[in-house]
């Protein structure tokens, strides 16, 4: 299983790449046909980048696409997709697969453009690396207004934090220990200054703050530090 930083790293390679066919669309019309060999390109190329980098099951979850609506899909399909808000946008990561709308809609059918986040901006930013851009490969500033919305792949980091998370109790108020400890460290490491110390029971508030990092990380703001909550707070990007 590769990771976001080899995603990104295949992706930077192919900058500069321009007009058809190229290596990327001879590489998908090998598997898929010829009349790909000068169709357009942004979704091969993202498939080419996830294939390189071993990122095939993160990135492609319905297997090689050419077709960004259908890519799209497959990320709804498993629950790993997110609306192009500006809120959402914000929250995008580095690794994470950016549709783009002309049409200034967020609806999947819509979509017409792929490419990868290398970076959130803030304001509802990302620079993306996008092949089929001017029919060449570059990078490109795009805001929340032509953004449909993402899919978040599930990188390697993913399935290493869950090696973590089944070692790892389940914490709630009045809790105390060396997991709490480590739980007060992360929260720190998450700006969350209020709770003080790294020593220290599992108070107020120490629930407040974890509340506040599962509403951004998108978990049941439920208090309680579990499973679902241990990966946000363990979280590289």
């Amino acid at each position: 299983m590769g990771t976001a930083d080899g995603m990104l790293a295949e992706a930077r390679e192919s900058l500069g790449l321009s007009g058809r066919p190229n290596v990327i669309t001879r590489e998908y019309a090998e598997r898929h046909g010829d009349e790909f060999l000068e169709a357009a390109w942004c979704d091969m190329a993202v498939t080419y980048w996830a294939r390189r980098s071993d990122n095939v099951e993160a990135v492609l979850p319905g297997g090689d696409r050419a077709y960004t609506v259908w890519h799209a899909q497959d990320f709804q399909k498993i629950d790993r997709w997110f609306t192009g808000t500006t809120e959402n946008v914000d929250d995008a990561e580095p690794g994470d697969i950016v549709f783009f709308d002309w049409g200034t809609s967020n609806t999947i059918g819509a979509i017409d453009h792929v490419g990868v986040v290398e970076k959130a901006l803030g304001g509802g930013r990302v620079q993306t690396i996008e092949a089929n851009t001017d029919d060449a490969c570059k990078r490109r500033v795009r805001s929340s207004s032509v953004i449909a919305g993402y899919g978040r792949p599930d990188y390697a980091s993913s399935h290493w934090t869950e090696e973590i998370v089944k070692k790892l109790p389940e914490l709630s108020r009045g809790a105390t220990g060396e997991h709490v400890q480590t739980l007060r460290a992360l929260l720190l490491a998450r700006s969350h200054p209020e709770i003080g110390e790294v020593d220290g029971p599992f108070d107020t508030e120490v629930e407040l703050a974890v509340r506040a990092v599962q509403v951004w990380g998108r978990v049941t703001p439920d208090g309680i530090v579990g499973p679902q909550t241990w990966p946000v707070l363990l979280r590289v990007h």
